[in-house]
């Protein structure tokens, strides 16, 4: 206990490999530093209560957190790994709105005939989402596996299909589930999903 705090409480988190440890500290400092500035100051810093007319040195409640731990517990929620016909799949559960892509857009393959479409999706989502344009080609299934592991939410795949239906597909992180969604019904269904 630190000589300035009267109480300090340590918020705990438990680490997979480590256990309970210290996620954030948060030390009552009572007037310890106004008192200080005071004193050397020589100025009054005490507060004036409108009600009850009496003066007093405000307490300060030092909160100690640092953006790494917070950042290192949020991984490690998300983290997730499950065994689907026969292989692990490994996945990042973010919240949707804590996703660094929380969209990935997806031609089927490298064809110049879905090119253009996808880069029209990707251009009527930009505005709204976090979205990512992915036309690495090869299997579409590990793409969806790569989207899994960097946390994205969502992937809308340009097939061929979408030259005859202007349709897309939409395939949910979590769930894998897909589903067919009209191109001018895509933002609107996507935001639902956000909300």
């Amino acid at each position: 206990l630190s000589h300035y705090s009267k109480r300090t409480v340590d918020i705990l988190y438990k680490y997979p490999t480590l256990g309970f440890d210290e996620l954030e500290g948060i030390a009552n400092r009572t007037d310890y530093d106004l008192r200080q500035h005071q004193e050397h100051s020589k100025e009054d810093l005490t507060y004036l209560d409108p009600e009850t007319n009496e003066r007093y040195l405000p307490y300060a409640i030092e909160p100690a957190a640092g953006v790494d731990r917070i950042m290192i517990t949020a991984l490690l929620d998300a983290y997730d790994e499950e065994e689907v016909r026969g292989e692990t799949r490994v996945v990042l559960r973010f919240h949707r709105d804590l996703a660094p892509v929380q969209v990935a857009v997806m031609p089927l393959s490298k064809k110049d005939e879905l090119i253009a479409p996808a880069r029209e999706v990707q251009a009527l989502l930009r505005p709204h989402f976090r979205v990512e344009y992915d036309q690495t080609g090869g299997n579409i299934g590990r793409r969806y596996r790569r989207q899994d592991e960097i946390g994205t939410p969502f992937c809308v795949t340009v097939d061929f299909d979408t030259l005859n239906d202007a349709a897309v597909t939409i395939r949910e992180r979590d769930s894998m589930e897909q589903e067919r969604v009209p191109i001018a019904g895509l933002l609107e269904r996507l935001r639902a999903r956000f909300d």
